[in-house]
């Protein structure tokens, strides 16, 4: 194929698809080098930029997609508002930010955290899947650990774990406004014990096998 075609082909894959898509599986299927595929995608993104409109390419959850610019939030959320979209409640938002700030974490650690029962709300994040089940914690009762997934990256636009905000601003990434006192309670728990390389490299890999059903708003 010639390069315009691939690059118009690799438009059409991106606009269809509800999932990231990573660079070596365009490669795979344009039967092309990595490098060249990478270099249409910058030049897919230049594109995009330069022209300002609506939509751009951005890079997350380890994938390229496109996706609409932050300028426009505001009117996306009335939009969407009006068209009876649900949002995902408050008790679900800080349930979430405590558990990608403090990952791996339990449930009891995380109702001590927000001061009341999250097993619920726990629940319904799982059936959304943000988050997932990694584990049990080496304690009486061995409860559930818990982390976040890769559709929780793919929601909230971030190609990596590494790349939330500081806690404090992490009312501005989801749009709600985070209790302070919350805040406070999440910065002063014990933070989880950071895991060996090979377990983080575990967990990369399992992450990138998930499936990746796109997450809905609650």
């Amino acid at each position: 194929m010639e390069t315009n075609e691939i690059k118009a082909a690799i438009e059409a894959i991106l606009f269809v698809s509800s999932d990231p898509i990573k660079v070596d599986e365009l490669a795979e299927s344009f039967d092309a080098g990595r490098d060249d595929i990478a270099a249409q995608l910058e030049e897919i993104k230049r594109a995009l930029d330069d022209h300002a409109g609506g939509f751009m390419l951005e890079q997350t959850a380890g994938g390229w997609r496109l996706a609409t610019r932050p300028e426009h939030d505001s009117i996306l959320k009335k939009y969407f508002a009006k068209k009876g979209e649900n949002r995902m409640s408050i008790a679900a938002l800080e349930t979430l930010a405590i558990v990608a700030y403090r990952q791996p974490i339990t449930a009891p650690e995380v109702s001590e955290i927000r001061g009341v029962n999250s097993t619920a709300v726990i629940r319904t994040l799982l059936e959304r899947r943000m988050i997932r089940v990694s584990g049990r914690k080496n304690v009486v009762g061995s409860p559930f650990l818990y982390r976040t997934t890769k559709e929780f990256l793919v929601h909230f636009g971030l190609n990596d774990i590494r790349d939330l905000p500081r806690l404090e601003e992490f009312g501005d990434l989801i749009g709600e406004n985070i209790n302070d006192d919350l805040v406070a309670a999440i910065q002063s728990a014990e933070p989880a014990a950071l895991p060996a390389e090979e377990e983080v490299a575990a967990e990369e890999s399992q992450l990138e096998s998930q499936p990746s059903d796109s997450a809905e708003e609650e």
